[in-house]
């Protein structure tokens, strides 16, 4: 398959994801860069590239918090932000310190948001509990 078919594909993929779907693939994206920083950590190039794709991540996750279209319940966005306010100085922290371990918290807070958007309500009441979109999308 031509390098051209494969791209319309995934344009066509990424135009039928719905609003969870594609926080969840960034959140992935971001944890996967992180984890691919921690087995490179000398080279600062990359380390702080993951990082700051991650920061770029949570901030635009704190913008539509604050957008007054957000349909989220007042407390779901206010836990949310907390946790983008502590996001926030994690990154601060790898940046100084580029410890492994520092990029663990931010890896697993990632995964297990993507795990929760990626789950149904179905799947939730089964068991762990769903992450509801930042969109405040279904």
């Amino acid at each position: 398959m031509s390098r051209d078919k494969i791209a319309a594909y995934q344009q066509q993929q990424k135009r039928n994801l719905s609003p969870r779907e594609v926080e969840a693939m960034a959140f992935t994206k971001a944890a996967l860069m992180l984890e691919d920083a921690k087995k490179h950590i000398d080279n600062i190039t990359e380390y702080s590239k993951a990082l700051r794709f991650n920061h770029l991540l949570w901030t635009i996750i704190q913008a539509d918090l604050t957008d007054p279209e957000n349909q989220l319940p007042p407390e779901i966005k206010a836990n949310v932000m907390s946790l983008s306010i502590f996001v926030d100085k994690q990154t601060t922290k790898a940046l100084r310190s580029t410890t492994v371990n520092d990029l663990d918290v931010l890896i697993n807070i990632n995964r297990n948001l993507a795990a929760g958007l990626r789950s149904t309500p179905e799947t939730a009441a089964a068991g762990a509990p769903a992450a509801p979109s930042t969109a405040g999308s279904p």
